[in-house]
Formats: C-alpha cells, sequence, structure tokens
C-alpha cells in the first residue's frame, strides 16, 4: 500500500487530483489561477486553506517575509512548475505567485511535473532544487527490471530574488547521473566550503533506497567527481522492527534528505519513509561529522502519516519543522512544530496548530 502511494503521488498520465477537484469546484479556482500571476488583490490565506506537498519555507531576513514553496501545474496547459505564497506572521498568506515554468526543449517533459521544490540563499543569490520528469524516456524495463525506470532528477534554476524567475542552469540533463532514478536533491555546503548536492535514488530502481551526494562546481551549474554512498533504507533499525510476515515485497523508501549542523558541531539529515504504510519524518547524525559519514539512524520525529519535512529559523530566534500531512492525498497540509536543536539530534517540542490549523500529528521521538 504505501509503495503504490509513493509511485502515485502525482499521476502523470491524467490530471492531478487537486486539479480534477479545483475543476469541478468551479470559477473560484479560475479567479485563483488568474491572480497567480501576481498573488495581490486577494484575502489572506490560511495554511489550512493551501493544499502543499513537500513543503518548502525560506525566511527572508531583510523583508522579515517567509516565502513557502510548492510544485505547480496550470490547469489549462499541464504545465508544470514552481509557484511561492509570502507571509509575514506564518498564519497568514499571500499569493501564489509563479517563480518558475518547465521550459520546452529540455531534457525533461513539462507536463509530467515538478516535485519538492526548494530554494537557498547561496553567494548572494537564489537557487532552486526541484525534481523533474521524462516518463517517455525509458532507462529500463522488465524483463530486465522489476519495474519500468524513467528519467528523473534534480534540477538547479537560479535568479536574483527569492519570487525569481528562476532559470535552468543545465538543460540537457539532472545534476546526479543520468541513469540515476534520483529525486529531492538538496544543497549541502561541508566544513571546506564545498558545495554538494544531497538526493535520494529512488526504490523503484534500488528496491532498497539510498541517500547519495555529489560535488558541486562553485557556481552550481553542474557536477564534478563521481557520487558517493551514504546511507540506505533498510539501515533504519525502526523500520526493521516494524516489519511483519507476509507475502508483500520489501521495499525500502527514501525521501526528502535535508542537513543542517547543530549547535555543538553534529551533522544531521532530515529523511522520511515508510513505517507499518505510514509515512513518517525521521532523522540520522554523521558519526563523524562529515558528510561521508558513517551514518547513524535516530528514532523518528513525527509519524501520523507525515513527512518530507525541512527546519527554518523564526524571525523571534527560533526553529521550526514544517512538514505535509497526510500523504498524497487531496487533504494534503503543512503542519509546524516548534524544534529544539538538541545537539547531537532534534526534538519537537510542540505542534503548532495556532498556525497551522491543526497539530494533531503524533510525536513518536526525540523528546
Amino acid at each position: 500500500m504505501s509503495m503504490r502511494l509513493k509511485w502515485m503521488r502525482f499521476p502523470m498520465s491524467a490530471p492531478a487530483p487537486w486539479v480534477l477537484c479545483a475543476m469541478l469546484a468551479g470559477s473560484s479556482f479560475l479567479k485563483g489561477e488568474a491572480r497567480e500571476a501576481d498573488g495581490e488583490g486577494q484575502e489572506p490565506l490560511l495554511l489550512e486553506d493551501i493544499r502543499i506537498h513537500d513543503p518548502w519555507i525560506l525566511p527572508d531576513p531583510e523583508s522579515r517575509t517567509y516565502h513557502f514553496y510548492t510544485s505547480s501545474r496550470d490547469p489549462r496547459t499541464r504545465r508544470s512548475g514552481v509557484k511561492s505564497y509570502r507571509s509575514k506572521d506564518l498564519k497568514h498568506w499571500t499569493g501564489p505567485i509563479s517563480v518558475f515554468e518547465i521550459p520546452d526543449g529540455i531534457w525533461a517533459e513539462p507536463t509530467h511535473g515538478a516535485w519538492a521544490p526548494e530554494v537557498h540563499r547561496h553567494k548572494d543569490r537564489y537557487y532552486l532544487f526541484v525534481t523533474l520528469h521524462n516518463q517517455d524516456a525509458v532507462l529500463s524495463e522488465p524483463p530486465d527490471v522489476w519495474r519500468k525506470n524513467h528519467l528523473r532528477g534534480t534540477v538547479v534554476a537560479v535568479a536574483d530574488s527569492p519570487e525569481g524567475p528562476f532559470e535552468l542552469l543545465k538543460p540537457d540533463g539532472p545534476h546526479p547521473p543520468r541513469d540515476f532514478m534520483t529525486l529531492d536533491g538538496t544543497l549541502h555546503i561541508d566544513a571546506g566550503g564545498e558545495p554538494w548536492m544531497v538526493y535520494c535514488h529512488e526504490w523503484i530502481q534500488k528496491i532498497d533506497g539510498t541517500v547519495e551526494a555529489i560535488r558541486l562546481k562553485d557556481d552550481l551549474s553542474d557536477t564534478k567527481g563521481p557520487p558517493i554512498h551514504l546511507f540506505k533504507g533498510s539501515d533504519a533499525p525502526w523500520l526493521n522492527s516494524s516489519l511483519r510476515p507476509d507475502t508483500r515485497q520489501l521495499s525500502y523508501v527514501t525521501d526528502g534528505c535535508e542537513l543542517y549542523r547543530t549547535r555543538d558541531g553534529s551533522l544531521v539529515m532530515l529523511w522520511s519513509s515508510y513505517r507499518n504504510g505510514s509515512y513518517v519524518e525521521t532523522q540520522a547524525r554523521s558519526t563523524s561529522g562529515k558528510l561521508e559519514g558513517p551514518w547513524e539512524q535516530l528514532d523518528p520525529l513525527v509519524d501520523g502519516d507525515s513527512g518530507h519535512g525541512m527546519i527554518f529559523d523564526t524571525f523571534d530566534g527560533g526553529k521550526m519543522l514544517v512538514v505535509h500531512r497526510p500523504f498524497g492525498k487531496p487533504t494534503t497540509r503543512a503542519k509546524l512544530y516548534d524544534i529544539e536543536d538538541a545537539g547531537d539530534r532534534f526534538r519537537i517540542v510542540r505542534p503548532r496548530g495556532d498556525l497551522d490549523g491543526d497539530g494533531r500529528a503524533a510525536i513518536v521521538g526525540g523528546r
């Protein structure tokens, strides 16, 4: 069941479920799309009003504005891209505005989706990492493999503003190796100041999904050197302890890798997988303090079909975790938590239902 959800999170052969629901909603959706060019002239939205998958929040300290990024799809052309919302208080949001559209003439098919957008400020510019696809570019298929593999990988685009427009740096292929089926690439700067892309290697291709990394050029326009292996999904002891004898195939998902340096210098990675068919947000720690690891798996942070999270700094000096919940459904929304840097790991402090309108997810670890 969990594997089907992962595979189907954005169907590519038909309009996505949120598009169908919005079409049924009628004129209100069309009015919202008409506003997407500038996001102005509208009443503020609440988080519970916004369907968001793979959430990413970028605080801009200069304007004291939070930018919230998520995938978009034009209901008329079905062209995919990235849109953003803005907020001063994390409760009231304006937008969306379009910050990136998949251009024609590149390796990816513009109508096949854009997953897990995230924006990083690096050397006074803004870099968008987003996973694109070409379902028609088949890498391998049965009987050579258990399931068809197609071209999928994370690209990098650049802009001078967090609101874009972002321009693709490498139009001829994703940053990870082209024959790897990868997703959810993120930026990591190592202790020597060298940039890396850390990404997930799909369970669809690997069966036991992995997290890997590859060095980037200084301007992030391409990679240099071979990728390195960090860990595999089945390394998580809590995942193994949840298994029961049955007839289902063992496939281990790795999603949403994000790296942070904690107050005591530890290197901690957030990532997501499934336990008992439900999505979870978990964490791992490098025992060497270096990207190369080895990586020790820690207890999950949040369950309740929640995950693909990231941590951001708030303007009042705190830290917050944002995840989406539930996975892959029209009711998917962003959920916020106050989070503590505990030195060698992160700990959930409390859910922020006052901001997201909910806050009911179970907290299972790191308290």
